[in-house]
């Protein structure tokens, strides 16, 4: 099989060619959160050819999920897979031509420079803000390109950061905005075609960076809304005093000097607790522990134990993400109540 026809009707275009598609193919992406717009992303980079892919995200596969994430489906959750192992496997399955290697695991800054290391462009597919400051700060410390997206209710919005050629995401926004002061996709909702959209305008300018079109890149900050059909292109200039991250190299997300290492899960009523250090649960001796007091499954990727009012998802790392509460205080309390402190 001509390994370039599945690619006909994208290398005739003028603005890819047989050049532009050479470049693709050797390209390597990392999609950093595999939800809405994280599988959307994915999806289109492996159709378009992309090389090498790496989806990272710490998740697994819920009901309510399907209304928008389109890599996933009923099986999947019934299989308790993890979105990022979901994901992989059904692209592997639409191009076998794609490396696509997949990683359950949170990013954090502990993590984030070997998981962007290897990679020539980083693609947002998040649902918060702490994560976003943090990539920015490895990726401009390590000069690699990154696009912004998110979503929420039946509008969205993109940027690309080129670094030191662009502004920064703490150019365009200096500071992290304080728990329950932005909404959120459980307070607000998300219409998939919203999330569609952005995506799809986050992979079109990746295309360009990855095929070396820099000059086409649009430079703006897009804001689109599916329901009016609107889309406004705002300009984002550097602001009059110097940024921490792109001006002064204080990396402070990267660093730990900023930022929580417990996360409240955005529409989930869920708090994620993370461990210092390496662990290595074995969930058969757990569920052993635990199974006298509620009940407990579990496969090779994470255990799922329900006990009251609350379920708790524990992963191999020990990353546990505590289901019932949105209380930081409450969840920890749990968590040493059933897990350990």
């Amino acid at each position: 099989m001509d390994s370039w026809a599945r690619y006909a009707r994208q290398i005739v275009l003028p603005e890819v060619g047989q050049s532009g598609q050479e470049r693709l193919s050797a390209a390597r992406v990392a999609v950093i959160g595999c939800g809405a717009l994280g599988t959307v992303i994915s999806n289109h980079l492996v159709r378009a050819g992309v090389g090498y892919i790496k989806i990272v995200d710490r998740d697994y596969i819920e009901l309510h999920n399907l209304q928008r994430q389109i890599l996933f489906d009923e099986e999947d959750i019934s299989r308790g897979l993890p979105k990022a192992v979901a994901a992989a496997a059904k692209l592997r399955r639409i191009n076998s031509q794609v490396t696509i290697e997949h990683l359950v695991t949170d990013v954090n800054s502990r993590n984030i420079e070997e998981i962007i290391g290897d990679v020539d462009l980083v693609m947002d597919g998040l649902d918060n803000f702490e994560t976003r400051y943090l990539i920015n700060d490895a990726c401009i410390k390590h000069g690699t390109p990154w696009v912004y997206g998110a979503c929420i209710a039946t509008h969205g919005m993109t940027m690309v950061i080129v670094p030191h050629q662009t502004p920064c995401f703490r150019c365009l926004l200096p500071d992290i905005p304080t728990p329950g002061s932005v909404p959120t996709c459980d307070t607000e909702g998300v219409l998939a075609t919203a999330v569609d959209m952005v995506a799809s305008l986050e992979v079109t300018e990746a295309l360009k960076l990855l095929m070396g079109l820099e000059n086409k890149l649009h430079g703006c900050l897009i804001h689109v809304d599916a329901w009016t059909a609107s889309l406004i292109q705002l300009e984002v200039k550097k602001r009059d005093f110097l940024c921490p991250v792109c001006d002064e190299a204080r990396y402070d997300l990267l660093e730990a000097r900023e930022g929580s290492y417990m996360t409240s899960l955005c529409g989930r009523n869920a708090v994620q607790i993370n461990l210092h250090g390496r662990t290595r649960i074995s969930f058969a001796d757990l569920a052993k522990r635990l199974e006298v007091m509620g009940q407990v499954t579990f496969n090779d990727y994470m255990l799922k134990f329900d006990v009251e009012l609350y379920q708790l998802i524990i992963f191999p790392d020990g990353r546990t993400i505590i289901k019932g509460t949105a209380d930081e205080t409450t969840a920890r309390t749990i968590y040493a109540r059933y897990i350990g402190s």
